[in-house]
């Protein structure tokens, strides 16, 4: 590992340019996942991050970060060994929170060791060009959707938006909003000029626009409070911070005028005429206030230990709600009501108020730093915030390529030491020092994580795109079933085929853990009755019938014409909880 200066900032800035732009820019993707090899990126890109930049000591200061982190990770080893939380899902949530306990330390190790304004000003400029390369995949999804291929930019499923390449309109808005943070630290230290700096802001904002994400919308306020709050800042970079709704405004007014002649609407505009009403969240039965609803419901009734970590799409697709929201949702899109449904009152309150002391010190630490280093802590700082926004409404934090950098910016954060840029005499002995051995581990491990998870997820992977001797599909499910990342996949495939050797009794143990659809509610329904299980069998019918899914109009078919011997079509005799449907599946 190069210790040279130059080298060393060559290298940190390599890798700091490839994980932040090449997770987020990947647009090839292996059936079943549309983001898993995005995400697998990510964790090897990070942790070749966390190699570059191990510390040679423990930093100060994250303690309260990564006991919220520890408490999380506590909560999925009990819904693991005491509930039935499948052994792939949990491994997945552990190596996840594991890195990000990593990322908590090198951001907190980096701001302390002397690495941190050029650190920073790495990750600035990978999250420039991510945004800036996001934003061409925007314009060419809207205006030149011919020129899609799926593999090198991914095709926009809502027309008339833009969803970048990670295939999620909210995604790229927030991808976008890190990039405007990261021009504002590019530009103070006069590394982007200024008619650069507002030439980036305005293709940036318009491709907000293209996306017609409300988060990315309302995220441009929190840059405008930055401006009006931070006197330490430019009044060049202060009058940009201030003018991004304004362009926001006028890119909005543009791509009306431009719908118009085109006879096409795009941008927010193409949102609107789509969903009318329902666009903003109100009439529509998905809206979040609905699935806030159902969530605080089903706090209410598992108040103390709460459903399990990771088991809410099961216990909210089971239960019995009025006004069910007709999607599939597998989080309740809130931090903070996820965590009270999975993790129970005590412990999500816990987890909460650890990380809103984190949060108070970072922000009282970056406040308090000067110079360059504060520069940095204050634009890490901001990067949290807009994560924080985004996880108030969605949960990016269950992705890589948001979880990994957003944990390096709030350790940073937390590290920072007050004063000015000048580097402690501590911090200049450590740079002479070799990295410490468990950090340099961990780095490692991560990428190697990264890595083993791309090539155990081609388990699954041949399951729904077989090659040239692949074998038949019973025994592609049999293998996929022993991955130890990915089996809730391959058991979704063995409950819904009649595949042998495929054990269609373990995937239905396994795979209903997942994410419950029509096709697997119709399998597992139709189980339940053969067992003799005919009750729940009515009820899990039921919950069927309540999300309204064209794909099962078959299968209730018969009761429309007025047939009463068959189970779907006769009401259960009994409330069923949802846990009489779950049992340990952790082999």
């Amino acid at each position: 590992m190069p210790t040279g200066g130059s080298e060393r900032s060559q290298l940190v800035l390599a890798a700091l340019l490839l994980a932040g732009t090449v997770p987020t820019l990947l647009a090839y993707n292996q059936p079943p996942s549309a983001t898993l090899l995005n995400q697998s990126v990510a964790v090897a890109l990070w942790g070749g991050v966390a190699w570059v930049l191990a510390p040679t000591r423990w930093p100060r200061g994250s303690t309260w970060l990564l006991a919220a982190l520890g408490l999380v990770m506590a909560g999925v080893a009990v819904s693991w060994a005491a509930g039935s939380l499948p052994l792939s899902l949990a491994l997945q949530a552990a190596g996840l929170l594991a890195g990000a306990a990593v990322m908590v330390v090198t951001g907190a190790a980096t701001a302390q060791q002397g690495r941190g304004p050029a650190t920073m000003t790495a990750l600035a400029i990978g999250l420039l060009a991510a945004g800036l390369l996001g934003s061409g995949v925007a314009l060419v999804q809207v205006f030149a959707p011919g020129w899609t291929d799926g593999n090198l930019i991914a095709h926009s499923g809502v027309a008339g938006r833009a969803v970048g390449n990670l295939r999620q309109p909210n995604h790229l808005g927030s991808l976008l909003l890190w990039a405007l943070a990261a021009v504002t630290l590019l530009a103070e230290r006069r590394m982007l000029p200024r008619w650069a700096a507002w030439a980036c802001c305005a293709v940036m904002v318009l491709a907000i626009e293209l996306t017609a994400s409300r988060t990315g919308a309302v995220g441009l306020g929190v840059l405008l409070l930055w401006a009006l709050v931070d006197r330490r800042l430019s009044r060049q970079t202060r009058w940009l911070l201030a003018a991004l709704p304004l362009l926001y405004a006028v890119a909005y007014l543009s791509m009306g005028w431009w719908g118009s002649v085109s006879q096409q609407a795009l941008g927010a505009g193409a949102r609107l005429a789509a969903e009318g009403a329902a666009s903003i969240g109100i009439d529509s039965p998905n809206s979040r206030l609905n699935i806030w609803a159902n969530a605080l419901s089903l706090i209410a009734a598992n108040p103390w230990a709460g459903v399990g970590f990771g088991e809410f799409n099961i216990a909210w697709t089971l239960s019995a709600f009025p006004n069910r929201p007709t999607a599939f949702f597998d989080h309740t899109h809130n931090l903070a009501l996820q965590l009270a449904v999975e993790l129970g009152l005590p412990a999500a309150s816990a987890v909460l108020l650890l990380m809103a002391v984190a949060l108070w010190q970072a922000a009282r630490r970056a406040w308090r730093a000067e110079g360059d280093a504060g520069l940095a802590a204050r634009t890490a700082g901001v990067l949290v915030l807009l994560t924080l926004l985004h996880s108030m409404v969605e949960y990016p934090l269950w992705y890589a390529y948001f979880l990994l950098p957003a944990a390096l910016a709030w350790g940073y954060a937390l590290g920072t030491l007050p004063g000015d840029a000048r580097l402690p005499a501590s911090a200049a002995g450590d740079l002479l020092q070799p990295a410490a051995p468990w950090a340099l581990a961990a780095g490692v491990a991560m990428t190697l994580a990264g890595a083993f998870a791309l090539l155990d997820y081609q388990r699954v992977v041949v399951i729904y795109a077989p090659g040239d001797g692949a074998g038949t599909l019973g025994q592609r499910i049999a293998r996929g079933q022993r991955s130890p990342l990915f089996a809730h996949h391959a058991d979704y495939a063995a409950a819904t085929n009649d595949a042998p050797p495929a054990d269609a009794v373990l995937g239905l143990a396994r795979g209903t853990h997942s994410l419950l659809d029509t096709r697997l509610m119709l399998a597992w329904a139709r189980h339940l009755a053969a067992k003799g299980q005919v009750d729940e069998a009515r009820w899990l019918a039921q919950r069927l019938r309540e999300f309204k899914n064209s794909d099962a109009d078959s299968f209730f078919e018969p009761c429309a014409s007025g047939a009463t011997d068959l189970f779907q079509c006769q009401p259960p005799q009994r409330v069923h909880g949802w846990r009489e449907f779950t049992a340990p599946a952790r082999h």
